[in-house]
């Protein structure tokens, strides 16, 4: 049972290789950080695990299903298994929607009913926030609805790219205690940051994706096998 990236190689339209052969697992209940300098293929392997972008060869598999399609044309058995949570929560949301409509995307698309007060207190926004939109809350509260709507979907995995990037230290202090409460609840975390020291606090087990042979930096350019390296894992 797990969220895998297999031997992966993924990039944009016709240009080169933004990841070459990468390999990555995320169990159940954990908490994974991924590092790394920017250009290294953070992102692009937080799409292709999300579902939301096709690797050019490999395999993503949740929990053991092979994903041979991507977002609404994913397998069911995986459709909305793996939800991500942005960096930019306003590039993520459309302005002219409420808190509250935005929280409950995943059962409009659905046609499932969504109970937004109680995903709202679940990530602690306040019910006078949900009638408001986006330029009228902070990023800080504008991310916690976003990470509602993640957790509306009933995800088995969240992938976190950057997300607290935007956000000041007592905020991203506050959204990783909701992101962590979750794993505690058997909900994998992929964590992506450029900011080591959270990482290292809070996951356990942490991949480098760091410029040097035979990882991810090279293989864009060089066009090497190359694996998640550097893992290590907090006693």
């Amino acid at each position: 049972m797990s969220l895998d990236a297999i031997d992966v190689t993924a990039g944009y339209g016709r240009g080169p290789h933004v990841l070459d052969r990468v390999t990555l697992s995320v169990a159940p209940g954990s908490v994974v950080g991924l590092t790394g300098p920017s250009g290294t293929g953070k992102t692009t392997l937080a799409r292709v695990l999300a579902l939301l972008d096709r690797p050019r060869s490999g395999t993503v598999t949740v929990d053991g299903v092979v994903a041979t399609g991507t977002r609404f044309r994913a397998p069911r058995a995986v459709r909305g298994a793996v939800a991500m949570l942005f960096q930019s929560p306003r590039a993520s949301t459309d302005p002219r929607h409420t808190l509250a409509a935005i929280i409950a995307e995943p059962g409009d698309v659905v046609g499932r009913r969504v109970d937004v007060l109680e995903a709202a207190e679940r990530v602690g926004l306040t019910a006078d926030l949900l009638g408001r939109r986006p330029h009228q809350v902070s990023d800080g509260q504008l991310q916690r609805a976003c990470l509602a709507r993640a957790l509306v979907q009933a995800p088995r995995y969240l992938v976190c790219d950057e997300a607290t990037a935007m956000l000041d230290a007592a905020t991203t202090a506050s959204l990783v205690r909701l992101v962590l409460a979750e794993a505690a609840g058997g909900l994998g975390v992929l964590l992506i940051s450029h900011d080591t020291e959270l990482v290292g606090a809070c996951c356990t087990s942490v991949v480098d994706f760091a410029p040097a042979a035979g990882t991810v930096g090279a293989a864009a350019q060089a066009g090497t096998t190359a694996q998640a390296t550097g893992e290590r894992t907090r006693g």
